[in-house]
């Protein structure tokens, strides 16, 4: 029997992931995607597509969301001003009723009709849910200049307990994390989806962590996609940030990586919701499509280095 040219592909495309599955079957991934994503309906379809691959194969997946772009539309239709200092907002009492909103109920929400369309099990909470994400309101910071920033009600994490995920994903459900906690007397606290989904993911002992940014990955020129990262360690990510190759919006994420990685998680992936399939072709290829950070180069094998690629290579061989 001859199969015919599309035939062929899917078959090869099925035998070339299937190391892959075996890999992952059971692990656990944490994804986080931006609040930009949710802007292009299309896209936002696409990328829970791919999820709902990994989740149909055996990968414990747990979305962590964000929703800036919202948040501020939100505000804006209520005359307050966003304001954002280094990638991080401001958050006043008006400012975090507008969070729980737009977070929580809007966003979630459509999240888990998307979820619902795509034939996943999934649940959303957030960090208050089941004690989730133990929080502290932030302390005033001093900032670069040495003027002094009071962010409001923005939370540091104290710890995660990972009681609520672990019961979730034991019953195959697919948690949908809103970043929002509670201090210890309940008052409601904004925090980074990406502090969030990283501290998650170091206390699951994730696998992987996949930040979904706009940007095809971590970029050594902030406006030049030429310019992508293939792979990096600890060390490179803070020659990065110390060159400048950071705008306000990576530095949040650069510090979530190195606690991810700090925290235990073997290997985080920065990569654009914009190419196609860029979820499924970092995982389940050799080559990947983003950037790959790990804790230290040294350990990739010879195969997964290649020295003319920016930044030190592209990973082979692997399961990226």
């Amino acid at each position: 029997m001859n199969y015919r040219p599309e035939q062929t592909v899917a078959v090869r495309a099925l035998r070339n992931a299937a190391p892959y599955i075996r890999m992952y079957k059971g692990k656990v991934f944490v994804i986080k995607v931006g609040g930009a994503l949710f802007a292009d309906v299309g896209a936002t379809k696409a990328l829970m597509e791919q999820v709902a691959i990994l989740h149909q194969v055996g990968v414990r997946v747990v979305l962590v969301h964000g929703g800036g772009p919202q948040l501020n539309e939100m505000q804006q239709s209520l005359g307050i001003e966003p304001k954002m200092i280094e990638g991080r907002r401001v958050t006043d009492e008006k400012t975090v009723d507008i969070t729980v909103m737009v977070l929580n109920g809007l966003l979630n929400t459509r999240l888990l009709g998307i979820c619902r369309e795509m034939g996943i099990d999934a649940v959303g909470i957030s960090g208050v849910d089941g004690g989730l994400i133990h929080a502290h309101k932030r302390a005033p910071v001093r900032l670069s200049d040495g003027s002094v920033v009071d962010y409001g009600q923005v939370g540091d994490v104290d710890g995660v307990d990972t009681d609520v995920l672990r019961k979730l994903l034991d019953g195959a459900y697919m948690p949908i994390v809103s970043p929002l906690s509670c201090d210890s007397s309940g008052v409601i606290l904004n925090i980074n989806a990406d502090t969030v989904a990283a501290r998650i993911g170091a206390a699951l002992g994730a696998e992987k962590l996949l930040l979904c940014t706009g940007a095809p990955g971590i970029l050594q020129k902030l406006d030049d996609p030429s310019s992508l990262v293939s792979y990096t360690d600890l060390n490179g990510l803070k020659q990065l940030q110390e060159s400048g190759s950071f705008a306000d919006g990576m530095l949040p994420k650069a510090s979530a990586i190195e606690a991810a990685i700090r925290g235990g998680v073997r290997r985080v992936h920065v990569i654009s919701y914009r190419a196609q399939d860029a979820l499924l072709a970092e995982i389940f290829t050799n080559e990947g499509t983003g950037t790959l950070i790990v804790a230290d180069v040294k350990a990739l094998s010879a195969a997964e280095q290649h020295p003319s690629a920016t930044g030190g290579g592209v990973a082979q061989g692997s399961g990226r």
